[in-house]
């Protein structure tokens, strides 16, 4: 630590004090510490693993655009550190979600999704600014702009699949492949990448964004999909009032449509919606099926309420086996449902405690 606070003061040109600690990753140190003038400033530092330094190059290109989140205020590249404004101790949406209050969690989550629009819509002129700034702080790593991630990920469905015993529905093969990206090539927009309720404070000035370390360009129908899904890669997952939901896509699209006038187009948007919905359950059935077979745990280690994995998958099964568009896709989930969930001694998922769902009603019903 004392090492970050010299590092970082030398960048500032100004003594760091008082570090405190705001819990990082497995990759990063993140702290808020004071400047001798009295100022906060918050320091993050990641360490020399490979995904740690594609990850520094994510925060910093995507903090350089300064579309989002906290002003940058310094750079070390060879030190793989970072100084950002602080933007002070205030709720994030994560927070809203799991309290008791209804009205300011379902302002904030409308403010959210409308937030991200903005910024698809921002971000579309400066797609090659953000290439400069990667290639500046390169790790020697593809952006996720040219990771073939969906790719690799549906080559993997089908090894995961015969890990449970299953056989994939015929024609899964020929759906994946066409899965691709989900338009990303024709309706890009730059992301943080983690775009989850603990990554978005609820500030008096509005939303304000904060972890780029995944960012880049991908399609406006994977960040969609965090409406309805919702949350499409984050522990503070749970269900969603059916019409909130809805309003919250919609809220989002109503943005995007600013900058991709075809997407107001209904059957365009609910088959880049399938395939964003496909995509990202591929996503955390290969990366958590396995050990899910074995064992269950909870989504964070401190933070409750919070779902188990075992929910979270059953969840995103139920949700993929309504895919009209993708119907070995949705038949194939429902063999996991059927033939892996079904042992599954869980309740259901449940609503957010501040936005309960109405009795015998569930979200995308």
């Amino acid at each position: 630590m004392n090492e970050i606070l010299r590092l970082a003061g030398d960048l500032l040109g100004r003594q760091l004090t008082e570090p405190v600690d705001l819990g990082g990753s497995r990759r990063s140190a993140v702290l808020r510490c004071r400047t001798t003038d009295g100022a906060s400033v918050i320091v993050k530092a990641f360490d020399e693993q490979a995904d740690a330094r594609r990850a520094f190059a994510g925060e910093a290109a995507g903090l350089s655009l300064g579309l989002a989140g906290p002003e940058l205020l310094a750079v070390d590249p060879d030190a793989r550190l970072l100084v950002m404004a602080d933007l002070g101790a205030v709720p994030t949406l994560a927070d809203l979600l799991l309290g008791d209050d209804p009205k300011a969690a379902e302002r904030a989550l409308l403010e959210w999704s409308r937030g991200l629009g903005r910024l698809a819509v921002r971000s579309v002129a400066h797609r090659a600014e953000f290439a400069e700034h990667w290639a500046r702080y390169d790790p020697g790593m593809p952006s996720w702009d040219e990771d073939p991630w969906v790719e690799q990920n549906a080559a993997r469905l089908p090894g995961v699949l015969a890990m449970a015993g299953l056989d994939p529905a015929p024609g899964l093969a020929e759906e994946l492949a066409r899965i691709g990206t989900a338009g990303g090539e024709r309706y890009p927009a730059f992301t943080p990448g983690d775009t989850c309720p603990d990554n978005n404070l609820i500030t008096p000035d509005g939303l304000r964004l904060i972890d780029f370390e995944g960012a880049g360009y991908v399609s406006v129908f994977l960040t969609a999909a965090y409406c309805r899904m919702p949350f499409a890669t984050c522990w503070c997952v749970f269900e969603l009032p059916p019409e909130l939901a809805a309003e919250a896509e919609q809220a989002y699209r109503a943005e995007v449509v600013q900058a991709y006038p075809e997407l107001a187009e209904d059957a365009l948007w609910s088959a880049g919606m399938e395939q964003a919905i496909a995509v990202w359950t591929v996503d955390v059935t290969v990366r958590a099926l396995s050990r899910a077979l074995t064992e269950d745990w909870l989504r964070h280690p401190t933070r409750r309420p919070v779902p188990t994995m075992r929910q979270l998958l059953r969840h995103r099964w139920e949700q993929a086996a309504t895919l009209t568009g993708h119907p070995a896709f949705a038949e194939t989930m429902r063999r996991l449902l059927r033939e892996v969930a079904d042992g599954w001694d869980l309740p259901p998922l449940g609503g957010y405690p501040a936005l309960p769902l109405t009795p015998g009603v569930r979200a995308g019903s």
